[in-house]
């Protein structure tokens, strides 16, 4: 058995709390490692936090001037050279676009560095799939990832999240919430097949574990409809239906809905509420319209229809709650599109994983010290398309 072997043989074969202990031992065994520490992004993408058993033995660090943070914001191998000769290989821990962390590997030698490393980041990258496993069955991860203690209504929101971001061929997808230790109605969700990509992006009203509770309901309801192969249209109105029957009218949720086919880029949309969609397309930002229909759950048995959009190779969709576009400076200046259009031109340049992060930086500088009021979603779909606009395969994955 190889030593990449050994290594994979490890981590699928541990207990769900001791991926870290597994692929340590390896590393140390069969690569000479001196030292091997997992960090996990925390929920507000400001630090890694390192994955240890209570208390923790090291401190956070920055996700935006650390060599570990480097590695994360670049997906990329970052190497540090230490004194007198060790190498610390900082290795990004990801699933399908999702970043999770960072594995930081420290060799004896810079020529260990560059013998290991093609090796050592297929590692990081089978530790990234068993974390997302082993979640199912342990808190340790989960709460390796919070630097703060989260309310009840932003633990029901995380949890209900599909990740933080998604790679496909045709597409790069990423969202992040604000404040991310106290959310409580903002959502987003989305699910991809080998022919479709559907897209929900919610505002749901009120506060705390009532605008949680809304907003699980309404997910789950569109979730049930989507996974029994229901258009789109009629998703919204049976969604519409279930929160009506248990609210009659006193809450209900916006949300704008999407299902892209893949090879072409057509997409049928429901807008029904007030999250906002701006399109950057060769350099020009511009907000895309559609027809207002109702919120789910104002109204019983709301009919909804879909309208149709296109999307081209090359575009940046952003897709924002109104907890973005309403926040207001010290001296009542609302953000608003043309702050919005600023920020999007420029962060133009970045890749889809860093887009959501970087506009709320800068929604956080235009509020000042005031304590946000409202939820705020950053949604950035960057849409690649398939090349000779063929069908990848068949059928529902």
């Amino acid at each position: 058995m190889n030593r990449f072997e050994a290594a994979e043989r490890a981590l699928r074969t541990a207990a769900p709390h001791e991926l870290l202990d597994a692929v340590r031992a390896v590393l140390v065994e069969r690569y000479g490692a001196r030292s091997v520490e997992l960090f996990m992004a925390d929920y507000g993408l400001t630090v890694l936090q390192p994955v240890s058993v209570l208390p923790h033995t090291l401190d956070p660090v920055s996700v935006h001037n650390s060599p570990a943070g480097r590695a994360f914001g670049s997906q990329r191998p970052y190497r540090e050279d230490l004194r007198d000769g060790p190498v610390r290989l900082h290795l990004p821990v990801s699933v399908r676009g999702d970043r999770l962390g960072v594995l930081t590997v420290t060799l004896a030698t810079a020529d260990e560095a560059r013998r290991y490393e093609s090796e050592l980041v297929e590692i990081a990258d089978v530790l990234g799939h068993e974390v997302l496993v082993a979640e199912r069955d342990t808190d340790l991860y989960l709460q390796a990832r919070r630097k703060d203690r989260l309310t009840l209504a932003a633990e029901m929101q995380w949890q209900l999240l599909p990740g933080r971001a998604c790679s496909r061929p045709e597409f790069d997808l990423a969202a992040q919430l604000e404040p991310a230790y106290a959310i409580f109605g903002d959502n987003f969700d989305w699910s991809a097949t080998a022919d479709h990509l559907s897209l929900y992006v919610t505002n749901g009203m009120g506060e705390g574990i009532e605008a949680s509770l809304l907003t699980n309901l309404a997910i789950n309801a569109l979730r049930n409809a989507r996974r029994a192969d229901i258009p789109i249209a009629d998703q919204a109105a049976l969604a519409d239906q279930a929160v009506y029957a248990h609210y009659q009218g006193r809450c209900y949720l916006s949300v704008l809905m999407f299902d892209f086919d893949l090879s072409t880029g057509r997409a049928s949309v429901v807008d029904a509420g007030s999250p906002q969609l701006l399109r950057l397309r060769e350099g020009t930002v511009e907000r895309v319209e559609f027809d207002a229909q109702l919120p789910l759950g104002m109204f019983e048995e709301t009919d909804y229809t879909a309208q149709d959009f296109q999307v081209e190779p090359g575009d940046r969709l952003v897709f924002v709650s109104d907890g973005v576009h309403t926040v207001a400076s010290p001296r009542g200046e609302k953000y608003g599109d043309a702050a919005l259009t600023r920020a999007i031109h420029a962060t133009r340049l970045l890749p889809a994983a860093e887009v959501p992060r970087a506009i709320l930086r800068e929604l956080t500088g235009h509020r000042g010290e005031a304590l946000a009021d409202d939820d705020a979603l950053i949604v950035c779909l960057d849409w690649r398309g398939r090349p000779d606009g063929g069908e990848e395969g068949s059928g529902r994955l």
